[in-house]
């Protein structure tokens, strides 16, 4: 089967296919230990589709974690990639300089929000932008303290695992971690961690940061900045409230505190927007930004108001960050987005998928809760409406029998599912997976 022909799905054996099997045994004798959760060895993709080593095609709902914003092998940035690799694939950013990495630099300035100039390092993974975030926000204030939220994830190097705190997993074994970072309850809604409701509480998440935190605990004027997913990824992607945001920012002025804008997950048109953090009408001071920036090439970016600066040379860089070929997908990247107007239809799309989701939330008692802005979406699976409980077994199953079905989707959270098509998804597509995903729900609340 060619590239061209992966417009559909064809499941021909059940997952793991004798083929994936010989690579999946390999791979365990010679591989570092990881948390694959599905048996699929990808051969190739295009578009929404994937096939694997033994010939089965499935819907990709998953985006390669919401890194394939542009769909798998987007002609446009498949075209920038090889022309760039025949001219130069490798220079020296961080001593000496070649053009496109200012040019990435120029276009994000242009689609990022905040009215005011800003600087940024490359680097090639989230969580090393992260890591850049924290050196930016010490320098600027001369604080030594961040504050993060429950569920957040931002990344397993020691001074992002810093701040995750999805998964005791990742934690274990790794003390002492980076120290002055304390942890505070996220606006998780559907589970107020302080038994509330939303509007009654007056967003009282936001308020007790600044009300018994930073009054009994955390000295404020040590406090460098508050690293917020503007949508909680692993987490479960949890929306908050829009005036969640705007309390949090308004904490962060009052006590000159640095607003990190965590998008590595929610960024890049994900949401119908560049970036997630514009649904809220808040301006960050620093943003980070990864996965979907260079469709599937190995970049990310931390971006800030050029007054935080880090203006003694050296101080911080790497030295594959801004590599000429990443640079190339990213800036096809963008384009492709722009010219197939990528943002509106996943508004567009994302506005179905949700209604679609939510008359299954009616019609199963299984489906605790839909969430989601544009095509960042989710589903909480539970036992019950009433008890809420989260029920990870059922999840995981649907979850892997919809994998056998030829659809890809993805764990998050207790007991969530996360959905997240690439960014031109069509209404068919979405009406094909969601059909998938329907049958597996019906079959596991009816068991």
């Amino acid at each position: 089967m060619t590239a061209g022909e992966l417009n559909r799905i064809s499941m021909k054996v059940e997952p793991p296919g004798p083929k994936a099997k010989e690579i999946l045994e390999r791979d365990k004798k010679y591989m570092a230990t990881t948390n694959k959760v599905m048996p699929i060895v990808a051969k190739r993709g295009q578009g929404m589709y994937v096939e694997d080593v033994d010939g089965n095609v499935y819907l990709d709902f998953q985006s390669g974690i919401a890194v394939n914003n542009t769909g798998h092998c987007h002609p446009k940035v498949v075209e920038a990639v090889r022309k760039q690799v025949g001219e130069l694939i490798h220079f020296p950013g961080i001593l000496l300089s070649q053009n496109l990495e200012g040019e990435v630099a120029k276009k994000l300035n242009e689609i990022t929000p905040g009215d005011f100039e800003k600087k940024v390092y490359f680097m090639c993974s989230g969580a090393g932008a992260i890591d850049s975030a924290i050196k930016v926000a010490r320098w600027a204030t001369g604080r030594p303290r961040e504050i993060a939220f429950m569920g957040a994830f931002h990344g397993k190097s020691i001074g992002a695992l810093s701040l995750t705190a999805s998964k005791n997993a990742y934690r274990k074994g790794f003390m002492p971690e980076m120290p002055g970072v304390v942890h505070v309850p996220y606006a998780y809604c559907y589970r107020c961690p302080y038994k509330m409701e939303y509007p009654e509480c007056d967003v009282y998440c936001a308020k007790v940061i600044d009300e018994m935190y930073l009054e009994k605990f955390i000295p404020p004027e040590e406090v460098a900045s508050i690293f917020v997913e503007p949508i909680q990824g692993e987490g479960g992607y949890i929306v908050p409230p829009k005036a969640w945001h705007k309390e949090v920012k308004k904490i962060c002025e009052k006590y000159g505190i640095l607003f990190v804008a965590d998008e590595v997950q929610s960024g890049f048109g994900r949401t119908g927007k560049w970036f997630a953090i514009e649904n809220f009408d808040v301006v960050p001071d620093i943003m980070v930004i990864a996965k979907g920036i260079a469709s599937g090439m190995p970049m990310s970016a931390c971006l800030f108001n050029e007054k935080y600066d880090i203006k003694q040379p050296g101080a911080h860089a790497t030295t594959f960050g801004g590599n000429p070929v990443t640079c190339a997908a990213a800036l096809a990247t963008i384009e492709a987005m722009k010219e197939e107007k990528m943002l509106e239809n996943a508004t567009k799309q994302g506005e179905y998928m949700i209604g679609r989701l939510n008359e299954m939330k009616q019609k199963y008692e299984i489906v605790g809760d839909v969430r989601g802005i544009g095509l960042m979406t989710a589903i909480e699976i539970v036992k019950n409406k009433k008890s809420k409980e989260p029920d990870m077994v059922t999840r995981n199953k649907i979850c892997m029998d919809a994998m056998k079905r030829g659809l890809l989707v993805l764990f998050c959270g207790a007991s969530s599912i996360r959905i997240i098509p690439a960014l031109n998804v069509t209404r068919a597509q979405i009406d094909t997976g969601l059909e998938l995903l329907e049958k597996e729900i019906q079959e596991n609340c009816n068991a």
